[in-house]
């Protein structure tokens, strides 16, 4: 499996990037389930990758929370 750092583009943390090899079944269905919850396959993989370390009571001490959803929001109002 390969891992490399890479700096995220929202706050500056920095990232492990991994290469996940999956069967195209369970990929197409991932990809459906993300679709369905408007996330990227990435960001939902890591979701459940989080809930299954949590119900584990594995959590990690040192992760950061997940990165926010959506476009970032707008500090002012149109006119």
């Amino acid at each position: 499996m390969a891992v490399e750092a890479s700096e995220s583009e929202r706050g500056g943390r920095e990232r492990k990037s991994v290469l996940l090899r999956l069967d195209p079944a369970v990929h197409e269905a991932l990809a459906k389930w993300a679709a369905d919850d408007l996330r990227s396959l990435n960001a939902h993989i890591e979701l459940l990758l989080r809930r299954s370390l949590a119900e584990a009571g594995r959590t990690p001490k040192g992760a950061g929370p997940l990165p926010r959803r959506g476009r970032p929001s707008n500090p002012q109002p149109p006119p």
